[in-house]
């Protein structure tokens, strides 16, 4: 629980940093989650490029934040006493740091700035989850899997056709099927419950 403040503390201070930094660049527009170029940066070199196109920001913010929540969730049960359930949180951990590895460095090469927290009503889930413990702790754990693996599907899916960036799109591609995994297992986790 310590780590996990001390996290979200770390982050929140960079933000604020960020957000304090007065830069001349008027071109860039900002919101409560994302930074992205209204129209095209310069780089370091001198060459333009591009901004990112609105719904692949969309889904790569929405993609980052869920990641981000499900292995802030999965933390939770690292130490639980049900072996199904510890071993699916570990499976969540490295499953979701790698996705969120291969984002983060899609989203450096087309200039999209991803949110370094889970948006409010995420970090309300895991406020909620980390006071529980015990059996209360496993089925409220399990039960936000299972929505939050049905929607993240149904969001990739989605994107499939809704993003442009081609690269984006292998990364949804790539994705689903792990994604897929994690629904039957959990699925079947709380079949056994």
């Amino acid at each position: 629980m310590k780590a996990l403040n001390l996290i979200m503390i770390a982050a929140g201070s960079a933000l604020m940093m960020q957000a304090c930094h007065n830069g001349t660049n008027t071109s860039t527009t900002i919101d409560t989650t994302t930074t992205t170029t209204a129209d095209a940066t310069k780089t370091d070199t001198g060459k333009m490029i591009a901004a990112a196109d609105s719904a692949d920001v969309n889904f790569a913010t929405k993609a980052a934040q869920g990641g981000m929540t499900e292995i802030a969730l999965s933390k939770l049960e690292l130490q639980s006493s049900n072996n199904k359930i510890k071993d699916f949180a570990n499976m969540m951990v490295t499953d979701h740091t790698d996705a969120g590895n291969k984002l983060t460095a899609i989203a450096k090469a087309k200039n999209i700035m991803l949110p370094t927290l889970p948006d409010t009503t995420q970090q309300a889930v895991i406020t909620d989850l980390s006071k529980k413990s015990g059996t209360a702790l496993n089925k409220a754990y399990v039960a936000q899997m299972v929505a939050d693996h049905q929607k993240t599907i149904a969001m990739f899916e989605a994107a499939q056709s809704a993003v442009k960036d081609t690269t984006l799109k292998t990364f949804i591609t790539n994705t689903l099927p792990t994604l897929h995994k994690h629904m039957d297992a959990i699925n079947a986790i709380k079949s056994s419950m």
